[in-house]
């Protein structure tokens, strides 16, 4: 069984880790009845209970993680989210020495995080990563979490990305980026945004794309079909403001711990994005996806690896008891723009390649039904037709009998290039606010114009391929399940 590090990076890097080792933890403590240690535990988790190490008899769930230390790196410029986990419930998984704080900040400043904490941070980052390898006995892949808009997210988050690249350039790197929203209060995030897209370019292997307002849009879809009431639990009516200043500003913690916050509901679909992904890491199957088969198969050329993601059914991201959801009609679903985490439609664009992701109690002839049901609707590049990887996990999500993630590379996602490049030359022709970049010691004004030239490239491409095929929507004649 191979092991994985997440690296949680930023305020929102932090607060979706928590989530996710939360969700993790549900998962194993559902499954693993016997409360053994074993493979699948250790992809992400170390057992640090020498008295069992040989047995490897090890208590997981509520009340018994005391032995389970999580193979995560947890990054902050402030102290406020990292503290809030260390006295939360999960404090028992996170061992303390793999944790890096400061007190000031970076000031929504890329340069800062990248250029003034990132070379004074170097030594400690490579000394904490290096510990949390030697810790694994066969490291596959690097999980990056963090958002784009502010300054330690997107500056310290792609510094880290270009360290894994050094040391470990044979690890996979996948970064979990979150964009921000078009009205986002950060008034630097545009800058931040296209100069961290440039590191993420040239340093990840596969970048999965989380635009806030796709988020923002999902809940408010979920909290339409929702019961009004739940007992034992407060319904928030979520709205822009708040859930965007939830998710990039420090907020007022809630007054009572067992009210829901807003933006836990946003992590949580950031966190079952990535408790699909690794779901094959983590636990048997009859046709898993080793995460090196993602990068193969769905990145045809180096830099175009932004993939975009959908999930189905949506209401179980928010632990909403509804009538369960049809298996074709998660799969429909999982096609629609209103399932993407990222604003767009990716049936009306240009398909490079598929993978699909099924959890719980399915058939092959289920899926490749499926597939071929909806075939006829996609539009993939005439030389990769038959692009489509399929893996199945038998162990559903907790609380469902199955659940569907999408991965495309898709000439959809140039929309979120393009909104994000009109935002950066609308503050970069003023030169508004460069001079707090340009105060940075080791920053100069040509990483503007190369970061943003990088974006151009990845816009010329995808729309390139978009226009180079004249196909008709493909038939649905053949199938091939990679």
């Amino acid at each position: 069984m191979t092991q994985s590090i997440v690296v949680q990076v930023g305020q929102c890097g932090n607060q979706i880790g928590c989530r996710f080792w939360d969700l993790a933890l549900q998962e194993y403590a559902t499954i693993n009845k016997s409360g053994k240690y074993d493979e699948c535990i250790s992809s992400f988790f170390r057992n640090v209970d020498t008295r069992h190490e040989k047995m490897k008899d090890l208590p997981v769930g509520k009340g018994k993680i005391k032995s389970l230390k999580a193979r995560a790196v947890l990054i902050d410029m402030e102290e406020g989210v990292i503290n809030e986990t260390l006295n939360g419930p999960l404090k028992e998984i996170f061992d303390y020495t793999q944790l890096i704080t400061d007190v000031s900040g970076c000031g929504n400043n890329w340069a800062t995080g990248h250029l003034m904490y990132g070379r004074q941070y170097h030594d400690k980052m490579m000394d904490t990563i290096r510990h949390a390898t030697e810790l694994c006995d066969s490291l596959q892949c690097f999980f990056l979490l963090h958002a784009m808009g502010g300054g330690t997210g997107s500056g310290i988050g792609t510094y880290v990305l270009r360290l894994l690249e050094e040391h470990y350039p044979k690890v996979y790197r996948f970064t979990t980026a979150v964009y921000p929203s078009n009205d986002d209060d950060v008034i630097t995030s545009p800058y931040n945004s296209v100069l961290a897209m440039h590191q993420l370019t040239e340093h990840a292997d596969c970048v999965l794309p989380i635009e806030n307002q796709a988020l923002i849009d999902i809940i408010n879809k979920i909290y339409k079909v929702m019961p009004s009431e739940r007992p034992g639990k407060k319904v928030f009516n979520i709205d822009k403001t708040q859930v965007k200043t939830a998710i990039t500003s420090n907020v007022e913690r809630w007054k009572r711990s067992n009210e829901e916050k807003p933006f836990d509901h946003m992590n949580n679909i950031v966190a079952n994005l990535l408790l699909n992904l690794t779901s094959s890491a983590r636990f048997e199957g009859s046709l898993n996806v080793d995460l090196n088969e993602i990068t193969m198969n769905l990145v045809p050329f180096p830099k175009l690896h932004y993939l975009v993601s959908s999930l189905s059914p949506l209401y179980s991201l928010l632990d909403v008891r509804l009538p369960v959801v049809r298996f074709d009609e998660m799969f429909s679903d999982a096609f629609s723009k209103e399932h993407q985490l990222i604003q767009a439609d990716p049936k009306h664009n240009l398909y490079l390649a598929c993978a699909l992701i099924v959890r719980g109690k399915a058939d092959i002839s289920d899926i490749r039904r499926n597939i071929e049901k909806v075939r006829p609707h996609l539009k993939f590049i005439h030389w990769n037709e038959e692009g489509w990887k399929t893996g199945l996990c038998n162990i559903p999500p907790v609380g469902l009998p199955y659940s569907l993630l999408t991965l495309a590379n898709n000439t959809c996602i140039t929309n979120t290039f393009h909104n994000l490049k009109c935002r950066f030359v609308k503050l970069y022709r003023r030169k508004a606010h460069i001079h707090h970049y340009q105060n940075i010691e080791g920053f100069e004004q040509t990483l503007f114009e190369e970061s943003l030239e990088s974006l151009n490239y990845l816009n010329d491409e995808y729309q390139t391929l978009n226009c180079a095929t004249n196909q008709p929507l493909q038939s649905a004649s053949r199938l091939h399940i990679l």
